[in-house]
């Protein structure tokens, strides 16, 4: 690109640290390296005008797992691994308040809720066989009663007759967290550029050489923090999964409250502004979601629309809003990968689905490693 002096100069010269992805993540990368190293010159480049992932595009639930993801969990790790993910994710969620406060994000402790379609009885019997084990097993995490059984007051239909409770989840405002996050990051001395999108690097021995499509630069030191996109950059531990979501027009004398989960998981739903924002359902096509391609697709749409219909709002008229979707990074361990690759190069990614809960504690772990 045609760089004039003074351009070169404030941005691309004399680089510290460079950070790729300006998500949760990234953004408290480039705030705790500000912290430690004052006078460092750091960069973060976004390739989308916005953060481009998951962080702006998730559904804003401050969660650690329902019970019925727990015990999936459990068959593909072992207990004292499911323990140190739900205390690393509680730990990320209470960095991230104390960081921007309750108020600003839109914190809203309204407690989280299972529900069982009817298909699922087998599950439902075996997570309620199952509960008092895991609360056992979560109680020097929370010192307390985790999950419980609650009545269905909601009026949701096509469901086993009781929900599960977990009383330590919460909701928040994603968009209102991330902007007070990207203040806060650029108010410190942080330069964001974005919609440049980073095609390779090339390490050289004191500096790493990083390529986009519109131009290069030099740093001391590089931080990948593109979660679902960091196959692109070599890092094969890590495969994109989108998720796709909906949210309704406004619903007359809504009387849902809180964050709800169906499915392991793999639904999920809430209020927000007397709306119903609810996504999921990769699990229809788990190979076709494995993607970057931010798109939505029929198969998926219509099975959201289904279950609202059916069983989330039975009774009520509603019309569908906006549609979207983000890019998760996940892998065959819900274990964050917080490494340094090489001499000059770190990464933090694989957040499993829980940005929200933990990007900010595995922002702060990347930015540890120098």
């Amino acid at each position: 690109m045609n760089f004039s002096y003074w351009e070169t100069k404030t941005w691309f010269s004399n680089i510290d640290y460079t950070i790729i992805g300006s998500g949760i993540t990234g953004l408290n990368c480039a705030w705790y390296l500000k912290q430690r190293f004052p006078k460092a010159k750091i960069v973060v480049l976004e390739r989308g005008f916005l953060p481009n992932g998951a962080s702006t595009k998730n559904a804003g639930f401050a969660c650690f797992g329902s019970l019925s993801e727990i015990l999936d969990d459990l068959k593909s790790h072992s207990e004292e691994e499911v323990i140190s993910l739900i205390r690393k994710r509680m730990n990320g969620l209470g960095l991230l308040r104390k960081n921007l406060g309750d108020k600003t994000i839109g914190y809203k402790a309204y407690g989280g809720y299972e529900l069982f379609t009817k298909e699922d009885k087998e599950c439902f019997e075996y997570c309620l066989n199952k509960m008092d084990g895991i609360n056992r097993i979560l109680r020097p995490v929370f010192n307390d009663l985790v999950f419980s059984l609650e009545r269905n007051l909601f009026g949701f239909k096509n469901i086993q007759h009781e929900l599960i409770y977990n009383c330590f989840e919460a909701q928040l405002n994603t968009g209102r967290m991330m902007e007070k996050l990207l203040k806060k990051v650029q108010a410190s001395g942080v330069k964001i550029l974005n919609n440049v999108t980073v095609e390779e690097y090339i390490e050289n021995a004191d500096s790493v050489e990083i390529k986009t499509e519109h131009f290069s630069l030099k740093s001391s030191k590089l931080f990948i923090a593109t979660n679902g996109f960091a196959s692109k950059l070599g890092i094969k531990a890590v495969k994109p999964a989108r998720a796709q979501v909906l949210i309704t027009k406004p619903i007359k004398n809504l009387q849902i409250k809180g964050t709800f989960h169906i499915d392991k998981g793999y639904y999920y739903f809430r209020n927000i502004d007397d709306r119903i924002l609810f996504g999921g359902g990769r699990n229809l096509d788990l190979k076709g979601e494995e993607t970057t391609d931010i798109a939505q697709t029929q198969l998926i749409q219509n099975k959201l629309e289904e279950l609202l219909k059916t069983v989330i709002l039975p009774k009520t008229e509603f019309e569908i809003d906006q549609r979207w979707s983000g890019i998760m990074g996940v892998g065959d361990q819900k274990k964050p990968v917080v490494e340094q690759i090489s001499e000059n190069v770190y990464c933090g990614v694989r957040l499993g689905g829980m940005g929200v809960a933990i990007g900010s504690l595995i922002g702060k772990e990347l930015a540890e490693l120098l």
